[in-house]
C-alpha cells in the first residue's frame, strides 16, 4: 500500500515536471529564420547542449523516460490495492 502511494505521487511529480519543462522550451519555429537566411551555424547552434535550451531538452527525455516505466509498472497490476 505505501509503495502504491509513494509510486503514484512519484508519477504525479514527473507528470507536473514534464509539464513545465515543455512550457519553458523554445518553439522550434523560433530558430526557422535563423535557418533560412543561413544562420544556422551560430554560437548556440555550435554548443546547444550547454545551453539551457539544450540542459531542457534531456531532462523533457528523461522525464519521458520515467513517466512512462512509471505508467507501465503502475499499470501491471503486481501492486494490490
Amino acid at each position: 500500500m505505501t509503495l502504491l502511494r509513494v509510486l503514484t505521487l512519484l508519477f504525479i511529480l514527473v507528470c507536473l515536471v514534464i509539464t513545465v519543462v515543455i512550457l519553458l522550451q523554445e518553439g522550434k519555429q523560433a530558430g526557422l529564420g535563423g535557418t533560412i537566411s543561413g544562420a544556422a551555424e551560430t554560437y548556440w547552434g555550435k554548443n546547444k547542449g550547454r545551453s539551457m535550451e539544450g540542459n531542457l531538452e534531456k531532462i523533457t527525455k528523461v522525464c519521458i523516460v520515467l513517466f512512462f516505466v512509471l505508467a507501465i509498472v503502475l499499470n501491471m497490476g503486481f501492486i494490490k490495492y
